[in-house]
């Protein structure tokens, strides 16, 4: 029992340290990658989250408009889609596609099956394989549960929190408590959730390159685009304070793996998936 020496236990304390343990054991479950995850939120709940959220962006963002450009980022994602698995419990046309017209270098992709490209992403992902990695890369995210397992990951670490906070509230003065909650909470940041979401993106990056290969666009590519983004530059924090790896990071993790998705990409040419969106390419 979690009591030491005569102090009694808060049945409050008790209940939230029962309730995340509970939670923790019951969420477990793995990712498309064999790595261990935690889920919290039904699959039901996350698409009605994501299918909210972009409507509301929808409401917000400009779309574009131009016919060519609607046509060439959606015979690149049609490509990718066409080679999601169906256990995954998604059909090529259950995917929703969006092109915004804004000059942020940003695309996305929420579950529920939402994608969203920006059509400033289109001035450095030029080639039609390196926009296939960008909506590979996002679709893998969906795919993957990310989303759910990253919200999942910040309930568990508000309970705990919570249960800390409950714990010493009668056994120091407040500002001791508040430190330590603090403490507790960057800790929590630093140490649990931005290396969690780190790992996410490196897991997209092979699910979405795998995805691309499948489709029909070379994988070499997926390297070649990071090597742009790494050149566009601009104030980036150190790895260790950020949601994704660092560019150089990124650029080996995805050219070690190009190896082991290039007969995939032969496989794909082989069966006749040749993708021709670069013919309705904007100019």
């Amino acid at each position: 029992m979690l009591c030491f020496m005569k102090q009694r236990c808060r049945p409050g304390w008790l209940a939230s340290l029962a309730l995340t343990v509970t939670l923790g054991l019951t969420g477990c479950a793995v990712s498309p990658t064999g790595e261990r995850t935690l889920l919290l939120n039904s699959s039901t709940q996350m698409n009605e989250l994501g299918s909210q959220s972009f409507e509301q962006m929808k409401e917000k963002i400009p779309i574009e408009t131009d016919a060519r450009t609607n046509r060439y980022v959606e015979c690149v994602s049609d490509a990718i889609v066409m080679q999601v698995p169906r256990k995954y419990g998604y059909a090529p046309q259950d995917w929703e596609l969006v092109v915004f017209k804004d000059k942020a270098v940003n695309a996305f992709a929420l579950p529920g099956g939402k994608i969203g490209v920006y059509t400033g992403m289109l001035q450095v992902a030029n080639t039609q394989h390196q926009l296939a990695s960008v909506i590979g890369h996002e679709v893998a995210h969906v795919l993957a549960q990310h989303s759910n397992a990253r919200m999942s990951q910040q309930q568990l670490t508000q309970l705990g929190i919570v249960a800390t906070s409950i714990a010493l509230a009668d056994r120091v003065d407040t500002k001791t408590q508040q430190a330590a909650v603090m403490a507790l909470g960057l800790g929590a940041q630093y140490g649990i959730l931005l290396p969690y979401s780190r790992k996410h993106e490196s897991e997209a990056d092979m699910l979405g390159q795998e995805l691309m290969a499948q489709a029909g666009f070379d994988p070499r590519e997926a390297v070649t685009l990071w090597q742009k983004m790494a050149q566009k530059g601009g104030a980036a924090p150190p790895e260790l304070l950020s949601t994704h790896p660092a560019p150089g990071t990124r650029i080996r993790q995805l050219d070690s793996q190009v190896s082991k998705y290039m007969p995939l990409y032969q496989q794909a040419l082989a069966a006749g998936r040749k993708p021709d969106c670069d013919r309705l390419r904007p100019r």
